[in-house]
């Protein structure tokens, strides 16, 4: 291999010259304007918001403005919650409640609250839960729940929800996270007399997406 000598004050070969020459082992330096880098790949600028997606920002903040604008909008995009009659309420800072109302379309054959209501508003509480805190700008989707069905529900049905992640520091944060929230779903007492009863508890995990990302993904897939 022919050796390459540098005399007196001669400037010493550059990168350039040594990337050229046969047989050279220097990968290309990204400064040097190579068009192969990974850094000088196109990037997916997010398209402007539609009218659609503004549309759909107005009527996601209104179903969480409060329960009457919540019954509505499940009335015409999530029956199951409307005919239950769940309702939200905050307890504290941190802490949530959903009320499942002791009606008819929520009991089994023998006057119990049926397992596939207390089962399916467990969803329906918590990801009204997430996506009240995280807002318009974010898809909440449940990746996994597990339910212990401790003793029958002959009443009034209260899903007392807790996070343990800080939701609202992972929202600012602009990415995606996974969320888990742990509940204790109560009988709510008929009479002064009783005392509430733990009928069940639950843990749900919610994947929360900004719907930007959503759509730098579809840009991606037709590039």
């Amino acid at each position: 291999m022919q050796k390459i000598g540098v005399k007196g004050n001669q400037n010493p070969l550059s990168i350039d010259s040594m990337n050229t020459s046969e047989g050279s082992s220097i990968p290309p330096d990204s400064s040097l304007g190579n068009p192969l880098h990974p850094s000088q790949s196109k990037r997916v600028v997010p398209p402007k918001p539609t009218w659609v997606d503004k549309v759909e920002a107005f009527i996601s903040r209104l179903s969480t403005r409060d329960n009457f604008w919540h019954s509505i909008c499940s009335f015409i995009w999530l029956p199951l919650a409307f005919f239950s009659g769940i309702r939200t309420r905050k307890i504290d800072t941190d802490t949530y409640a959903a009320y499942l109302p002791f009606r008819r379309f929520n009991r089994n054959w023998y006057r119990a609250m049926a397992g596939g209501a207390l089962l399916g508003n467990a969803e329906i509480a918590g990801g009204m839960y997430v996506f009240g805190i995280c807002g318009s700008d974010y898809t909440v989707v449940c990746k996994n729940l597990n339910y212990t069905f401790l003793r029958p529900c002959l009443g009034p049905a209260v899903y007392r929800m807790k996070a343990r992640e800080n939701i609202r520091e992972l929202a600012q944060s602009g990415k995606e996270f996974n969320c888990v929230l742990d509940m204790e779903v109560m009988q709510q007492p008929l009479n002064t007399k009783d005392r509430e009863r733990r009928v069940g508890k639950c843990e749900v995990t919610f994947h929360v997406t900004p719907k930007v990302h959503h759509k730098i993904k579809a840009l991606r897939k037709k590039m």
